[in-house]
């Protein structure tokens, strides 16, 4: 039967009058001056609408001649339907305006019969239009003649499945009745399409683009594919047929047919030169079969003949595949060949080392290659460059080889050795005739003269030597611009001796898993798999009958990763593959080898498959694990001196983990609360940002609000219909309704920032409340949902808008828009009732996954095109979905009808189960709830218990009953950190579990002597800013920048610290209280941070936003990051004491150093500002502003040179593009990255600027300068809205300059200002100060000071390297830490901290940057929790900030320092 795919683009996109067509794409053909060349066999070409890229689309197809051509493969990317696979149509004619264009079936099939390929539905066929508009031409070209065609839709591809693509289809390349039809756009630049590059060398925006674009065309004339994905991810160019172009690469790589790439034609929609402005570059290139040329082949054979040799070789199927001249191999064996290359190079194997070098291609000695052609040697040169390089690369290469032909040839003639001059021009140089016939002709009139420099172009020839070197800056010029090239000219920072140190560290490690291991083994042990004999004994035990090497694959001992021992996945449809993107890599330090997905065997580090039994330590890695691992040393055996270790997690599938390294005290077990309540709870959830307020839904639809931490009942509401009359269902009356013991609360959930809940009732209603903290919670939106009950509900943010999403009984899924609750979608194909939604984000494809009771899993995307997945889970009947909260894993847990039921990882890249969580029971009276925590564990409610495991163990871990009186399958909720675990138990009642951190936690808010009731109030779009949505039996994590109101109930915003209460337990201790001092190291966790770099003093110091590292700039110019990895010890990866973080570099050994004046730049201010992402950091020493990348270390840009120079540096809160700059001049500028321009200079100090403080909920900014005064300007319109000068104690005079530092509390109403002789506390608007501690006059003066995350504490530094911790209810000194405490005996008395940093989500934490450059990072002891006691509130005052005067003396507990 036919199935046609009609022609949908017709009409709109281009015309659809079969004569008018015709006549159009006739004249563009014409107009391209191309004739037809049999050597064509493939096209590049825009797919844009006609009359914005059809005149440049011409330059493709002009080429091609029809005559013997039969069959065209069209291969266009996917815009609208997302698969990681390529797909097949379904059709069997595609329609055109100018003629039918059949399938060619038979391929078809036999494409589809490989199982690579999906079956893609006619609309979505239909909706693309990548492949549609190169079919108009098509026709056109083909006109009359009986062609084919093979349409295949290439999704969002890995690198692994772009070369697997390509190596199936390559075969189709060497018949030459074939023709390929690449479809691809280039750059799409503009805000509209969120590509804003620009390199302002190239001048306008346009060239900029241009430029880029042009790149990427050298690239792919290369046909070097792996160089083109690392140009995409070093530019992320919006080329959206990327994925074609890579399969069509790696298709000419693996065919045996030599074909080169010429790109005939560039053009841009428009040009840009603003940023307000956009466009879309077209490009056309043609894909030619080259023939060969003798003259052509005969310099090859002189100069390239090895790499023609490997290059024949790799195109018969040698696995080390060479493309411009370097083999392809894993990274691992890269690394690998690095090592080798530095052994060689120390032992002096110089001549072995270049060979290496030019045989693999992975590291171009610019050194070498410039002293090779100093001296003349001209073969070793061509031949050292043929391991990179070929003439035909591209531009570059050809001029490479050029000049150093013309050299030769020109020295040939300067010795009067005419033979050799001809010999040279006739074999090495004609070659180039075919590309420039008039310059071969110049070249050889050179013969007929007596002396070349009678040729005016080379009158100023010099001597040879001259000639050479002035050549040789040539050609590194070119060798720099080679896109071959790139990646290839720095060499990896590695320490020296690093194989030597490797091979000993191996030759230790296999001989300290033998029974009977000896000292100082022989290197020769190294050779064989061994077991070390009884003292005296004869021989070794054979390896097959050592538990530890047995299980090892005899070929080579090493199996593959994916090999035959990897556990088998249970196959569900491979259509889930299609949502499921590759985990991101691991980034690895300088110095360690990461593994690779290598099919060499050798390429694997040898490791044991099984656990030996007399080894409980160590923890191995299964071989199906997909996670990067590093084996843990053996207790004893000491680490490498300096080396940085990365510990990452690594499992064995069948092993239960020791609690040497998983402490199973770290789960929350301890009952610490037990809330009891009348209805019987069926959903719960613990608030996003406040970690110990718990939301409860239950039976008869009431909601319960707790505040675990004082086991308060906050809130309870029971369920009511707020607007009857817009009710849908004809209910009796209120009173009833509310008698129904069967309506209940499905699922309640909070919304991402805690602003919002809402609550899926069992009758067809959602409710959504916003909360304003307390028991402050409103009505906010009622949803009459669905035709009866409404099973699950979830947030989702596609687009950064806040939408709800909710499924029922009626068998659909709707989305609703959070702030009107409009309806935005509805989605129908289940064909049972919806029981779960789980809504994600990945690689910026929004989707959700949904379940059905009767087992089926569809995945849908934002738009009206059905469902893209169809699939059965385990267990068919109930199954609810989630990430890990770092979105990475995918979990599932169900429970079938019968009452089996199973908890599921999904391997993302496959669309199969990749691993079974065992110890749940066969036959649960209910359905199983499960959750995940710190993407580490799962828990999950059965047996009256709570059950743990680890994701990378599928063993059940622990369990916990919670002392008895749990549910049979009770509900189950962790809060944010998994310190607290709420259970629901048999009598209504729940119960919270926690852990030490969990007890800590509610420990500090008993200590509390206030309650904050304030959270942020819900801004116009609700959700503005916030970048993960909620997922279905997940809440999303909130960003540190949120956690960081989590403590004391605020919250970044426009509320106001309200409604406080004392509790008893406070007063009490008000009657008690005296300062903690801290004298002794035993009395603090303190950490010196490691660091080998040469740096003077620390000047600035700041955690990262996540709080994963630490960044310090040095007044040396130096920055410093330290890296804190996540391992058994630290399981959060988060900055601690516990563990030594890495002092970070990139493999490329570079550093961040700012740009320095000529002046000292100790006496410069350094200053710098982190982005949001923890992405970038924007520095300055003095000199130039610099911008670098946090990952890499590279300078992105450097701009505004001095003077003045900047001293102060703040990101706008809302706009990263804008920054603030302090200067030294006194002067602030509002600088736009965007477009290279100051906006507006602030003009208001009288001295440099030595602080800057946005307030987003204030719009404004707040400046501090030497001058002792603060101001405040608006945002909006930049104008100064107050000032005033500092409140400085008598005996210090105003006019002494001094650095005033300012930060905002948390409220954004109030910032603290740090003076040397005082720290106060201001409200922005009004500039009054409502809080001040001054230091007495005889007392060390203050070097710096700053907020706890949660704005509670305030740290202060002295400059005798004293520390004090205020409370920043009233300033009062709760804690000193005497420097006896965290410095070491000998230290300097002039040493101490110049400047305090404090962790983003942990309040007792905090860092300081000393004089002597290093840095400390200091927590109180794991028993106390906190640093000291809060000291009594003034006057009974519980207020945060009670307007009091400034003026009066300082604290009284100043007298304790």
């Amino acid at each position: 039967m036919e199935r046609v795919r009609r022609a949908a683009h017709a009409g709109s996109w281009y015309t659809d009058n079969p004569t008018k067509l015709g006549e159009e794409l006739d004249g563009w053909l014409r107009a391209s001056g191309l004739t037809k060349s049999s050597d064509i066999r493939g096209v590049i070409a825009p797919h844009a609408g006609y009359s914005y890229s059809g005149r440049a689309a011409a330059f493709a197809f002009a080429n091609i001649d029809p005559e013997n051509i039969s069959r065209v493969f069209l291969l266009g990317p996917s815009h609208h339907y997302y698969t990681p696979k390529c797909a097949l149509s379904r059709a069997t004619v595609y329609k055109t305006p100018l003629g039918d264009l059949p399938i060619d079936l038979e391929v078809n099939e036999e494409l589809k019969a490989t199982g690579k390929f999906e079956l893609m539905d006619l609309h979505v066929d239909e909706a693309e239009h990548s492949m549609e508009m190169h079919l108009p031409y098509l026709a056109k070209v083909f006109h009359g003649r009986p062609v084919k065609i093979v349409p295949i839709l290439v999704g969002a591809l890995n690198s692994e499945n772009e070369a697997m693509y390509g190596r199936l289809l390559a075969k189709y390349v060497d018949d030459p009745k074939n023709f390929f039809s690449v479809s691809s756009d280039f750059c799409h630049w503009g805000s509209r399409f969120n590509y804003t590059y620009y390199d302002k060398k190239h001048g306008p925006i346009y060239k900029s683009i241009e430029a880029l674009d042009r790149m990427g065309m050298e690239i792919i004339e290369t046909g070097d594919a792996d160089v083109f994905k690392r140009y995409l991810s070093e530019f992320d160019n919006t080329i959206c047929g990327r994925h074609p172009i890579s399969v069509f690469l790696h298709m000419l790589r693996n065919c045996s047919t030599n074909i080169k790439i010429n790109f005939l034609r560039y053009e841009q929609s428009s040009q840009c030169k603003t940023t307000r402005d956009s466009s879309v570059s077209y490009a056309s290139a043609a894909a030619k079969r080259k023939r060969k040329d003798t003259s052509l082949s005969l310099s090859r054979f002189l100069s390239l003949s090895s790499f023609e040799t490997s290059a024949s070789s790799s195109r018969a199927g040698d696995p080390r595949t060479i493309d411009s001249g370097a083999m392809v191999m894993s990274p691992l064996n890269k690394e690998l060949v690095y090592l080798i290359l530095q052994f060689l190079d120390e032992e002096k194997f110089k001549e072995t080392m270049h060979k290496l070098e030019q045989e693999c291609g992975f590291f171009f000695s610019m050194k070498y290659f410039e002293d090779e052609v100093l001296k003349g040697n001209w073969d070793e040169v061509e031949r050292y460059l043929s391991g990179f390089t070929r003439i035909d690369d591209n531009r570059y290469s050809m001029k490479i080889f050029f000049e150093i032909r013309k050299q030769k040839y020109l020295e040939a003639l300067d010795k009067q050795d005419r033979p050799k001059a001809v010999e040279i021009l006739v074999k090495d140089l004609k070659v180039f005739a075919s590309f420039n016939q008039e310059l071969f002709k110049e070249i050889t009139l050179l013969l007929t003269l007596g002396n070349f420099r009678e040729n005016e172009q080379l009158s100023k020839y010099g001597d040879i030597k001259a000639g050479r070197t002035i050549m040789l800056v040539e050609l590194k010029r070119l060798i720099e611009s080679n896109p071959v090239f790139r990646g290839k000219l720095q060499f990896p920072s590695f320490k020296s001796g690093r194989l030597q140190t490797l091979v000993n560290q191996s030759l230790n490690w296999q001989h300290q898993y033998c029974k009977n291991n000896i000292t100082n083994p022989d290197i020769k042990t190294l050779f064989v798999d061994h077991s070390c004999g009884q003292p005296n004994s004869g021989r070794a035990p054979s390896p097959g009958n050592n538990a530890l090497l047995a299980s090892l694959s005899r070929a080579g001992g090493l199996p593959a990763l994916n090999g035959p021992l990897q556990q088998t996945p249970t196959q569900v449809s491979t259509s889930l593959a299609g949502w499921m993107s590759t985990p991101p890599s691991v980034t690895h330090p300088a110095g360690f080898i990461g593994l690779g997905a290598s099919t060499n065997p050798a390429a694997i580090l040898k490791r044991p498959l099984t656990p030996p039994a007399n080894n409980p330590v160590v923890d191995y890695p299964s071989a199906g694990s997909e996670q990067v691992s590093k084996r843990a040393r053996q207790i004893g055996i000491s680490d490498e001196v300096n080396l940085p270790v990365n510990m990452f997690p690594a499992t064995y599938s069948n092993q239960v983990h020791v609690q040497g390294l998983r402490p199973l005290d770290d789960f929350p077990k301890t009952v610490a609360r037990t809330l009891n309540q009348d209805f019987t709870p069926t959903s719960i959830d613990f608030h996003p940002v406040h970690q110990t307020i718990l939301l409860v839904g239950a039976r008869a639809g009431a909601i319960i609000l707790w505040e675990v931490g004082s086991a308060e009942r906050l809130f309870i509401r029971k369920f009511k219909v707020w607007d009857l009359g817009a009710c849908s269902m004809l209910l009796q009356n209120q009173a009833s309704l509310l008698k129904d013991p069967s309506v209940m609360a499905n699922r309640i959930l909070w919304s991402p920032d805690g602003t919002l809940f809402g609550v899926a009732y069992s009758i067809h209603i959602v409710q959504i409340y916003s909360f304003h903290g307390g028991d402050d919670i409103r009505q906010h939106l009622e949803i009459d949902a669905h035709v009866g009950s409404v099973n699950d509900m979830a947030f989702s943010l596609p687009n950064k808008q806040l939408y709800i999403i909710t499924c029922g009984d009626d068998k659909t899924i709707k989305v609703w828009d959070a702030a009107t609750g409009a309806k935005q979608y509805t989605f129908e194909g289940h064909e049972a009732p919806v029981y779960c939604v789980c809504p994600h984000q990945k690689e910026n494809i929004q989707f959700i996954f949904s379940t059905a009771v009767d087992g089926k899993i569809k995945a849908w995307l934002y738009d009206n095109f059905g469902s893209r997945v169809d699939y059965d889970a385990p267990g068919r009947w109930c199954t609810a979905m989630a990430y890990s909260a770092d979105g990475s894993r995918l979990f599932s847990c169900g429970t079938s009808a019968e009452g089996e039921s199973c908890i599921v990882e999904w391997n993302e890249s496959e669309g199969s189960v990749k691993r079974t969580y065992q110890g749940l029971q066969k036959r649960s009276p209910g359905v199983v709830q499960f959750d995940t925590t710190r993407n580490r564990f799962i828990a999950a409610g059965d047996e009256f218990s709570v059950k743990f495991w680890d994701m990378d163990n599928v063993n059940l871990l622990t369990t916990a009953d919670a002392d008895g009186g749990l549910a049979a399958c009770p509900r189950i909720r962790f809060n944010k950190e998994g310190t607290l675990l709420a259970v629901s138990a048999s009598d209504n009642g729940i119960k919270i579990l926690a852990n030490a951190g969990g007890l800590q936690l509610l420990r500090s808010l008993e200590n509390r002597s206030f309650i904050p009731e304030s959270v942020t109030k819900p801004s116009g779009n609700l959700m503005a800013g916030v970048s993960a949505a909620s997922g279905a039996g997940l809440t999303d994590r909130v960003p540190p920048s949120m956690a960081m109101a989590g403590m004391n109930g605020g919250a970044r915003g426009s509320g106001a610290v309200k409604g406080t209460r004392l509790t008893d337990e406070s007063i009490e201790k008000l009657n008690i209280w005296k300062l903690t001092e801290i004298n002794e190291p035993a009395q603090c966790r303190s950490l010196r941070l490691p660091h080998s770099l040469r740096t003077t003093k620390i000047s600035r110091l700041i955690y990262t936003n996540a709080g994963l590292a630490i960044l310090a700039l040095a007044s040396n110019a130096i920055h410093l990051l330290w890296k804190w990895q996540r391992n058994d010890r630290n399981l959060s990866g988060k900055a601690t004491t516990n563990v030594p973080p890495q002092m970070w570099q990139p493999p490329s050994g570079i550093l961040m150093i700012n740009d320095i004046t000529d002046a000292n730049p100790e006496e410069a201010v350094p200053c710098f500002a982190l982005s949001k992402n923890d992405s970038y950091v924007m520095s300055a020493s003095g000199g130039q502003i610099s911008l670098f990348n946090m990952m890499t270390f590279k300078t992105m840009t450097i701009f505004m040179p001095p003077p003045p120079a900047a001293t102060f540096l703040a990101f706008h809160p809302e706009d990263n593009n804008v920054i603030a700059i302090g200067m030294n001049d006194s002067t602030i500028q509002i600088y736009d990255v965007r477009v290279d321009e100051v906006k507006i200079k602030l003009k208001g100090h009288s001295e440099r600027i030595t602080g800057l403080a946005f307030s987003p909920a204030l719009k404004v900014l707040v400046s501090s300068g030497a001058d002792g005064q603060i101001c405040v300007w608006g945002i909006d319109k930049w104008e100064r809205q107050n000032n005033q000068f500092l409140q400085v104690p008598a005996w210090r005079p105003l006019a002494t300059l001094s650095e005033t530092c300012i930060q905002f509390h948390q409220d954004q109403i109030h910032f603290l200002a740090v003076h040397d002789t005082q720290i106060a506390i201001y409200e922005a608007k009004k500039l009054e100060c409502v809080k001040q501690w001054v230091q007495r006059e005889s007392s060390a003066p203050i070097s710096h000071a700053a907020f706890s995350c949660d704005s509670q504490l305030v740290y202060v530094s002295f400059l005798d390297a004293t520390i004090c911790v205020f409370s920043a209810v009233n300033l009062r000194l709760r804690c000193r830490i005497n420097p006896a405490a965290y410095l070491p005996e000998n230290i300097s008395s002039t040493e101490y901290p110049l400047v305090i940093a404090t962790h983003p989500s942990e309040p007792n934490q905090f860092a300081l940057g000393l004089t002597d450059g290093s840095v400390y990072v200091l927590e109180p002891l794991e028993s106390e929790g906190k640093w000291g006691v809060p000291p009594p509130v003034e006057n009974g005052s519980a207020s945060n900030f009670p307007m009091t005067s400034a003026t009066g003396p300082p604290c009284s507990d100043q007298s304790q320092r």
